[in-house]
């Protein structure tokens, strides 16, 4: 199937493949609604199931384990959630147009692992699982709406002649096996009562050409198992014709002896494949019978865990219920002790504060009065050193003025003194003066005498 994708056009692949082997997973078509029907959507997500308990979910095991637990059929929709008697056209159940009803748990779940981004190592071991056919068919489910169409086939190649059974119709009736299921996958559109998303013509083509090419194939049993059955059957045939002799048939023979006579011949011609198919049936019965029993099993052990996980629950719930009502009322007490203490500390304090504000006020009265009682001393004292001080003024001034008269009297005499002096020694500088000038005249006088004396010599010589 190399080649597959190179004979066909190219698909609108959301993500790039990173290699066959790669882990990553390319999302062909809507990476948001995984090309599902928009009514099957819807429901998804206005599902309480969908919004409340698998929105807890959170890892890869735990969906899982939800499937392992809850899915019992692979319908979109429970049994008896919608009618779809009588509408034709548009409104036709197949085209999922018409109104909604319960969407399955399956159908939820698978719309869970989309939102998980699932990888293709987790991928290939859900198609693996050997604990449930549903995660099984859940995986293959996942494969077919959200892997290229080119792709389908390498997929659901190595499965498509798997034998293990499951129910897929909700209510039971419509027991078929993995490889036929894989078969209708790739060759049908319709599922029930939605569509899966359509395959390109060129590529539906290779697929119903591969499909031919590989028949189903019938399950076979040990040569052994076949010889033990072949002598069981002759054994019992020798036995049945030594029984009864042999009888010519006659005309008048009942339509019921006819018909197990005419079966008995039958089973004379088939021999041992008869008596296979009807080993077959009988285990495929006994298998079924297993399988419901099984389910049962897991049911009734999923419904006691739950049960007990759920009174567990309730008993912790009660318990913190308790413990939170005891730890409330503690806390009210405490409070109510609190509130009263810090009732009893206010109203202390309230007293003590209008203790300390009589004291206060008290001390403050003492204070004013011993502050008054200082001012007025310290006028008292203000006004006896003022009239001091103008007493010691007062005699400071008479004394002042005592010795400015006595001074003032000496001062005149004083100056009469110095007057009379300065008047004495300006008359003996005159004298003075009178005398030096008398002198000087006397000296001038001598000294022209004395000059004309000489220049007279002079003359009287130079005559000479």
């Amino acid at each position: 199937m190399a080649n597959v994708g190179n004979q066909l056009p190219t698909q609108a692949v959301s993500k790039p493949a990173t290699g066959k082997h790669g882990n990553v997973l390319p999302l062909w078509g809507n990476e948001k609604t995984m090309n599902l029907n928009p009514m099957i959507l819807t429901n998804v997500l206005s599902s309480p199931y969908f919004k409340v308990q698998l929105y807890e979910l959170k890892t890869y095991h735990e969906v899982v384990d939800e499937i392992y637990f809850k899915v019992t059929h692979a319908e979109p929709w429970e049994k008896g959630s919608r009618k779809t008697a009588g509408q034709t056209g548009m409104c036709g159940g197949v085209r999922g147009v018409g109104t909604g009803g319960i969407v399955s748990t399956a159908f939820c779940l698978l719309y869970k692992l989309f939102t998980l981004k699932l990888t293709r190592k987790q991928l290939m071991g859900l198609i693996t699982h050997t604990d449930s056919p549903y995660i099984r068919a859940l995986g293959f489910m996942y494969i077919r709406y959200t892997q290229p169409p080119a792709d389908l086939v390498d997929w659901y190649d190595g499965f498509l002649d798997d034998e293990e059974e499951l129910d897929v119709k909700a209510g039971g009736g419509c027991v078929m096996t993995i490889g036929e299921m894989l078969r209708s996958f790739l060759t049908k559109l319709e599922w029930f009562s939605t569509l899966f998303p359509r395959i390109p013509v060129p590529v539906q083509k290779i697929i119903d050409q591969h499909i031919k090419a590989r028949p189903r194939k019938v399950a076979q049993k040990e040569p052994q198992e076949d010889e033990a059955a072949i002598t069981e059957s002759g054994r019992q045939g020798e036995r049945r014709r030594s029984r009864t002799p042999r009888r010519t048939p006659s005309p008048r023979r009942s339509p019921k002896r006819s018909r197990s006579r005419s079966h008995h011949r039958e089973r004379e011609r088939h021999g041992p494949s008869f008596d296979r198919e009807l080993e077959r049936e009988r285990d495929r019965q006994r298998k079924e019978r297993e399988g419901r029993d099984r389910d049962r099993d897991r049911g009734e052990r999923g419904e006691r865990e739950r049960r007990r996980s759920r009174s567990a629950d309730r008993n912790q719930e009660r318990r913190e219920r308790r413990r939170s009502r005891s730890s409330s009322r503690e806390r009210r007490s405490e409070r109510r002790e609190k509130e009263r203490d810090g009732d009893d500390r206010s109203r202390k304090k309230d007293r003590d504060h209008h203790k300390d504000r009589g004291t206060e006020r008290e001390r403050s009265r003492d204070k004013k009065s011993r502050a008054e009682n200082d001012e007025r001393r310290h006028k008292d004292d203000r006004e006896r050193h003022r009239e001091e001080r103008k007493a010691k003024r007062s005699s400071r001034s008479r004394s002042r003025e005592k010795r400015h008269k006595s001074g003032g009297e000496e001062k005149s005499r004083k100056r009469e003194r110095s007057h009379s002096r300065e008047k004495d020694r300006e008359r003996d500088g005159e004298r003075h003066k009178h005398s030096r000038s008398k002198e000087r005249s006397h000296h001038q006088r001598e000294s022209s005498n004395d000059h004309s004396k000489h220049s007279e010599r002079r003359r009287s010589l130079s005559t000479e």
